[in-house]
């Protein structure tokens, strides 16, 4: 009989242990657990140690449908069961979506969403799969931005595209306790046509840059030689202007010199014609008549010497300078 008591014993309180070791929950930090009582929300367990009663309260568990890109390009969907909810951000990156823009233009487009759980009670009861909601409603509000721009705007305003999206996804998942916090535009595939198309214009426009570079090469070449010349004009009239002066100059000069050389003889001459009693002026006429009679004896064309009438006079006055050289 106390053998079947002891037994009983130690099944009871082997119940007991595993009753307490299934109320003990220990949540990992950045995690959150639902616990129901009797079917009914109890309570979220946050990090750390916590206790609940085995039984009567059991943790939620989702069933959540991820959709997975591989690096291949191939696309599958997997489900997976949670009893925790992980409140860390996470990234979401969802398959290609074939967009239509403004003008008619089927492009494809790459994204990524990055999203945290703030409130576990909402991400639980407020909706049934958060991640296929989050990347549906992704892809609806990325075909109604991208169908307001062009194409054109739509590759040029990527920026003002992941402002657009976080914004109304934020807004709308606001509700499920999940805030959207950046959505990243990875890539933008226009059709193949359209690629050839915008290269083909790409290198337009770059020989069309290169040509304004090469004239306004060939511009600032030519305005430089012109001022080069100019100047070259310039500096060689300042040259010639200075040589003018100084050769003006030296004339001037020895033009000074030789009047007064002149007038140093002539006053010399002076005093010894005044010492005969000689007109100076007369024989000053007579230098002048010798000098002009010696360049018509030695020119090469005139044969004939034409004598005026007066110089007679003034050569017999030829004799009073030999008197003053006698002298």
């Amino acid at each position: 009989m106390s053998t079947i008591l002891a037994i009983l014993i130690a099944i009871i309180l082997l119940f007991i242990i595993i009753l307490f070791a299934k109320g003990i929950r220990v949540i990992p930090q950045a995690s959150a657990m639902i616990i129901e009582r009797l079917g009914r929300y109890h309570k979220t367990l946050k990090s750390g140690f916590n206790v609940i009663i085995p039984i009567i309260d059991r943790p939620r568990t989702i069933d959540v449908i991820f959709t997975k890109k591989m690096v291949d390009g191939r696309v599958y969907q997997y489900t997976k069961v949670m009893d925790k909810l992980d409140l860390r951000e996470t990234v979401y990156d969802f398959p290609r979506q074939n967009v239509i823009t403004r003008d008619n233009v089927v492009i494809e487009i790459d994204a990524i969403i990055y999203y945290q759980i703030m409130d576990p009670f909402k991400a639980t009861y407020e909706i049934a799969n958060y991640p296929d909601a989050i990347e549906k409603l992704t892809k609806t509000t990325l075909r109604n931005v991208i169908g307001e721009m062009d194409l054109d705007e739509t590759l040029s305003s990527r920026d003002k595209i992941n402002n657009r999206l976080r914004i109304i996804l934020d807004e709308a998942t606001d509700k499920w306790g999940i805030k959207i916090n950046r959505v990243e535009i990875q890539d933008i595939n226009p059709p193949k046509d359209i690629k050839d198309a915008m290269e083909k214009q790409m290198r337009a426009e770059r020989d069309r840059r290169a040509i304004i570079l090469s004239a306004e090469g060939e511009k600032q070449a030519a305005i430089l030689q012109s001022e080069g010349i100019k100047q070259s004009a310039i500096n060689k009239a300042d040259g010639d202007k200075q040589a003018k002066i100084l050769q003006a100059e030296g004339e001037a000069q020895a033009k000074v010199k030789i009047a007064e050389a002149e007038a140093v003889a002539i006053k010399t001459i002076a005093a010894a014609i005044s010492s005969t009693k000689t007109d100076p002026g007369t024989y000053l006429i007579a230098l002048k008549y010798i000098e002009a009679f010696k360049e018509l004896s030695t020119g090469k064309d005139n044969k004939t010497v034409f004598m005026p009438f007066e110089s007679s006079s003034i050569l017999a006055s030829l004799g009073s300078i030999k008197e003053i050289f006698k002298q």
